[in-house]
């Protein structure tokens, strides 16, 4: 009983220890909670007190800057150059232009002084805390009024070129500040070094990384409504294989500046124009993806904005000139021959419904600007090591509109002088093949070219056509007065020329079709004219092969297209009706137009024969073996004239290289009426329009090969007294000699003209096209053509010597129609065109076979026979 009774005092006791351990620790956890409660209210009511912590201000993060106010307002440090933007709020989400063109550059990268890359739209969007710079795609437009325009952004791609952190932001001015080093001293808004192109060998010149670390900001100037940046880009290559030129003083760091411009967008009162095919401007392309008609186009024309300042007026002044200055780099003595050249565009915009459209001025010395101030349009001149044009004029545009708001003119001192710097006109001419290329390398030369295609080549070509007059001019004695007077007309000329290209206008190689070669050997006829219908052409110089009846050399006022052509730009029309009228004048023979896309400069390329350059003439077969006559007459003087006095034999050697280049040109013209269709862009019913394709005559085409035959593959074509090719002496000048050898090499120089005109008659696409045209009207079929080429090579030749020029010729030829066979172009060739060349190849296998004439003749004949055997066992 005792037990039990303590054994529950003790299960009591341990029961009620239980509760009250329990009740302390609840008693416990509860005090800690209450406390914890009121900790944290008293923790949060700290904060509360507490002042705000604040991050740096606008003010603080420039307080070491200087501050310059413009369309952006920049920050610069004046300790360590670096950059800040400001942006303010009202700038969001609108709508700026911007700019860049290379400030000074090296041609063997490429990039040169003048050289404008171009204009976009960009916009500024704010995303939390950063601003981003956004370029729209302008290149296609919806009508709003078109419910598919509410997918106007389907499969389009926008670019956000940067974005920028918010370094600071002040909410009662509404501003943003931003680094810009990143914007200004990168390739973010341009891109400065090209891409390698497909083929480009790794060992030829290019820039290296962009390196940030020693490029900089050389200048800022800022003004309400554009902001301008001058740039260093400097690119580092420390292990440069390829050094470039002279002009690059160490390859591995290569310094490129850069004008970068933003601007304002224009008010938009400018009317845009729309392009018509008729003429030829320079384009904003757009796509209307609203329309259903099968030519959807709805390109803009480029061309300045130009306002009446009495709408009612015939004529009248307008509200703004188009304001041109002449740069103090300019020689004093050819300032008025500028001048002139400029100024002779208003005849053009009288006709339009302008006085004094064109305004021209002199940059003082004491100016402050300079020509990378886009509120300037310059005539700017250089004298670079080695030019990259003669003259280049190009414009920039709202790419929304396409209004010009600027524009420059490039011209190289070059021009004037008697230096040659052109390989590919008068040295180291190698071709011993026809060249075809397949089209993988034809779109490796597109890549190639593709930075540099719109480049104007008109001073290369006026420099070459001035080399040639001065040739003949001074091999007939002409006056030092005469041969300033046309080196003067050759400005002139080429000043218009340019300048039509800052108007909007691009190339008219269709123009030189105008005068007859009777009228452009009447100096009365064609005085003060121009003697193309279009200064926008590059037609050779005009030389009498009778010195007694030569006029003036040049175009000396702009053509009747050119007219036309400002008054479809900038004619104010009221009604469409009055556009539509003007441009049904196209048939008209003084306003045929085709442009660079049209002409057949290249081998193979284009088929309207009229769309070439350095011809002349409405009659270009006639005026080229007049101008290869001329030449031979010269070839037989030039020793006498250059050889005899002077310090070297420099002066007679080029001009051998002028004139046989000049026989060469002329014999490119000659060659594209073979095969050749004429082009009509006239609108269907248009009055005076004929059919789009019309195959040159039988009779012009047959005239074209005959001359080919006569002076260009005959057996002595291109041949010069030989006591001549003796003193065609190139000058030593330190080691220059120490890669090749000095002797001339007149074969391969000859040979390459040769080819050169092998290359387009042999051209799959020009067999392919002759083949074609007998459908529509040819009535020079392939099989007969292909017999006569075959026998102008060969015939002459059958029986007798053949000379080493002829050899050459013949086996450059022959391996022509092998490749047509089994070449890597040879799948390029329709099948008819296979068949000549397999036929033509078994003729002249029979002809050689005769084993007749001297032992190099007969060695020569055993080596095409070589060649031919091998190859037809080869397709069999």
């Amino acid at each position: 009983m005792k037990t039990n009774t303590t054994r529950s005092f003790k299960i009591i006791c341990s029961l009620f220890l239980t509760l009250a351990v329990a009740g302390v620790q609840d008693s416990n956890a509860q005090f800690w909670k209450k406390k914890k409660k009121e900790d944290a209210k008293a923790e949060m009511a700290a904060k509360k007190k507490a002042p705000k912590k604040k991050g740096k201000s606008i003010k603080d993060l420039t307080k070491s800057s200087k501050k310059i106010e413009g369309l952006f307002t920049i920050f610069q440090d004046t300790i360590t150059g670096s950059t800040k933007l400001l942006v303010k709020k009202d700038q969001l989400d609108k709508d700026f232009i911007y700019f860049s063109q290379i400030a000074d550059g090296v041609t063997e990268a490429g990039q040169f002084r003048g050289s404008y890359k171009g204009s976009s739209v960009f916009n500024l969007k704010k995303y939390f805390n950063r601003l981003e710079f956004v370029v729209p795609n302008t290149a296609f437009y919806f009508d709003k009024k078109n419910a598919i325009s509410k997918s106007s952004k389907a499969n389009i791609s926008d670019a956000v070129v940067a974005a920028g952190k918010i370094l600071a932001e002040d909410e009662k001015t509404g501003e943003f500040l931003i680094d810009a080093d990143g914007l200004f001293l990168s390739e973010t808004f341009t891109r400065v070094k090209n891409p390698r192109f497909p083929g480009q060998s790794p060992l030829s010149f290019s820039l290296g990384r962009f390196d940030k670390s020693k490029s900089k900001i050389e200048e800022i100037k800022n003004y309400p409504e554009n902001t301008n940046v001058k740039t260093e880009y400097v690119y580092s290559n420390p292990s440069a294989f390829n050094g470039g030129g002279p002009a690059i003083t160490d390859g591995r760091n290569v310094s490129i500046k850069v004008f970068h411009t933003f601007m304002n967008m224009p008010e938009k009162d400018y009317k845009p124009r729309l392009d018509d095919p008729r003429v030829g401007y320079f384009l904003t392309e757009t796509n209307n993806m609203t329309s259903t008609d099968v030519v959807n186009y709805r390109d803009f024309i480029h061309r300045w904005k130009l306002v009446k300042k009495n709408p009612n007026a015939t004529i009248s002044d307008p509200v703004k000139p188009i304001t041109w200055w002449i740069e103090n780099t300019t020689p004093v003595e050819f300032r008025e021959t500028i001048k002139e050249g400029v100024l002779a565009w208003n005849t053009a915009f009288e006709k339009a419904g302008f006085s004094n459209a064109m305004v021209v001025k002199v940059q003082p010395d004491t100016a402050k600007w300079d020509a990378g101030d886009v509120r300037y349009n310059v005539l700017r001149w250089t004298s670079s090591p080695k030019p990259p044009f003669g003259g280049y004029g190009p414009s920039f545009v709202n790419p929304k509109t396409g209004e010009i708001l600027g524009a420059d003119i490039m011209l190289e001192f070059v021009h004037f002088t008697n230096r040659v710097y052109y390989d590919r006109i008068f040295d180291n001419a190698s071709a011993l093949s026809l060249n075809i290329l397949t089209e993988e390398e034809e779109k490796a030369k597109f890549f190639k070219n593709k930075e540099n295609h719109l480049y104007c080549s008109m001073g290369h070509l006026m420099h070459e056509n001035t080399l040639f007059g001065q040739t003949v001019l001074s091999a007939a004695g002409a006056s030092d007065l005469e041969m300033e007077g046309m080196k003067k007309e050759g400005m002139k000329s080429l000043i218009m020329h340019e300048v039509g290209h800052t108007l909007g206008l691009n190339h008219n190689m269709k123009a030189s079709q105008l005068f007859s070669p009777e009228q452009l050997a009447d100096a009365n006829f064609i005085k003060g004219k121009a003697l193309t219908g279009s200064v926008m052409d590059y037609a050779g110089i005009n030389l009498t092969t009778d010195r007694t009846k030569q006029g003036q050399y040049y175009d000396m006022a702009v053509g009747p297209y050119d007219i036309w052509a400002i008054q479809f730009g900038y004619t104010p029309f009221k009604t469409k009706a009055e556009r539509d009228k003007l441009l049904q004048a196209s048939t008209k023979p003084e306003l045929i137009f085709g442009n660079d896309a049209d002409d057949m400069r290249a081998p193979g390329k284009a088929i309207d024969p009229r769309v070439m350059i350095g011809d002349l003439s409405s009659d270009p077969i006639r005026y080229s073996v007049d101008r290869i006559k001329l030449v031979n007459k010269m070839m037989k003087e030039i020793k006498t004239r250059f050889g005899n006095t002077g310090e070297s034999y420099m002066q007679l050697r080029q001009a051998y290289y002028i004139l046989s280049g000049q026989s060469a040109t002329a014999a490119s013209v000659i060659s594209r009426f073979i095969g050749g269709v004429y082009v009509d862009r006239a609108a269907p019913g248009q009055v005076g329009g004929t059919q789009p394709y019309t195959p040159v005559s039988l009779k012009d085409q047959k005239r074209a090969m005959d001359a080919l035959k006569k002076y260009v593959f005959a057996p002595d074509a291109f041949t010069a007294p030989k006591d001549l090719y003796n003193y065609l002496a190139k000058q030593r000048r330190g080691y220059n000699f120490f890669i090749g050898t000095e002797d001339p090499k007149i074969h391969e120089q000859i040979l390459s003209y040769q080819t050169k005109v092998l290359a387009h008659i042999m051209h799959p696409r020009t067999l392919q096209r002759i083949s074609n045209s007998e459908l529509y009207g040819n009535k020079y079929k392939l099989a007969t053509f292909m017999t006569d080429l075959n026998n102008t090579i060969f015939k002459p030749d059958i029986y007798r010597n053949v000379n080493s020029f002829r050899q050459n010729l013949q086996a450059a030829y022959t391996k022509g129609l092998i490749s047509m066979i089994s070449g890597r172009t040879s799948s390029r060739y329709s099948v008819a065109a296979r068949s000549m060349a397999i036929y033509n190849l078994n003729t002249i296998k029979s002809w050689v076979s005769n084993n007749k004439g001297n032992i190099a003749t007969r060695a020569h004949k055993a080596h095409l026979k070589t060649l031919i055997t091998n190859a037809l066992k080869e397709i069999k």
